[in-house]
C-alpha cells in the first residue's frame, strides 16, 4: 500500500480542480444571467436566443465537471476497496499460517528436529494457478515468533473467518459453496463450465493444494450423472 497515499492525493487534487472549475462556471452563469435580465427588453429575438445558449452551454459544462468528479470519486473508492480486500486476504492467510506454526510447535520436543514436513506443506499451500489470484496469494515474509503459552493462546483464538465479520462492500462478488466473499486461501475448479469456480479451502475440506486436477463437489456430482 506504499503507493496508495500518492494515488489518493492525486485523485483528490483532481477533484479539487474540478470543484474550482465548477465554481468559476457558476460565477460566469450568474454574470450571464444578470446581463440577460438587465438587457432583455432591448434585445432582438436572435440576441436573446444567443444569450440563452451561452447560459445553457455553461450549465452543460458544469454538469460535465460534476460527472467527471463522480467518476473520479468512484475510482478512488474502488481503489481503496481493492487494497482493503487484499489486506484482509493477506491477514487471514498470515493468521492461518501462524496458527499452524504454533500448533506444530506443541508437538516438537526441545531437542528434536525442526518440523520440515509442516514447512513443506505450508510452502505447497495455495490456490490453483490460473492467473486470477496469483497477485493475492503470494505468501508474505514472516518473522520468527517467540512467546509464552498466553501469547500462543491469544493468536490461536483468531480464525481466518473473522475477516467475514468486517464490513463488506455489497457490490463485492461472492464465491464458494458458502456464498461468501474472497478471503484466505482458495482453490479453483478445473471444470471450465463451473458456475462457482473458486472455493475456500475449509469449505471443501482441504488443507493443502491437491496434486493434479481438482473438481468441486457440485461438478463431481454432475460428472457422475453424465
Amino acid at each position: 500500500i506504499e503507493n496508495l497515499p500518492c494515488e489518493l492525493q492525486r485523485n483528490f487534487q483532481l477533484m479539487r480542480e474540478l470543484d474550482q472549475r465548477t465554481e468559476d462556471k457558476k460565477a460566469e452563469i450568474d454574470n450571464l444571467a444578470a446581463e440577460y435580465i438587465e438587457a432583455v427588453k432591448h434585445m432582438l429575438p436572435e440576441e436573446r436566443v444567443e444569450h440563452l445558449k451561452k447560459i445553457q452551454s455553461a450549465y452543460s459544462k458544469c454538469k460535465e465537471y460534476s460527472d467527471d468528479k463522480v467518476q473520479l470519486a468512484m475510482q478512488t473508492y474502488e481503489m481503496v476497496d481493492k487494497h482493503i480486500r487484499r489486506l484482509d486476504a493477506d491477514l487471514a492467510r498470515f493468521e492461518a499460517d501462524l496458527k499452524d506454526k504454533l500448533e506444530g510447535s506443541d508437538f516438537e520436543n526441545p531437542g528434536s528436529r525442526s518440523l520440515k514436513k509442516g514447512r513443506s506443506q505450508k510452502d505447497k499451500r495455495g490456490s490453483r494457478g490460473r492467473g486470477r489470484r496469483t497477485s493475492e496469494e503470494d505468501t508474505p515474509k514472516k518473522k520468527k515468533i517467540k512467546g509464552g503459552s498466553e501469547f500462543a493462546d491469544a493468536i490461536l483464538s483468531v480464525h481466518p473467518s473473522d475477516v467475514l465479520d468486517m464490513p463488506v462492500d455489497p457490490n463485492e462478488p461472492t464465491y464458494c459453496l458458502c456464498h461468501q466473499v474472497s478471503y484466505g486461501e482458495m482453490i479453483g475448479c478445473d471444470n471450465p463450465d463451473c458456475p462457482i469456480e473458486w472455493f475456500h479451502f475449509a469449505c471443501v475440506d482441504l488443507t493443502t493444494k491437491p496434486k493434479g486436477k481438482w473438481f468441486c463437489p457440485r461438478c463431481v456430482q454432475e460428472r457422475k450423472k453424465k
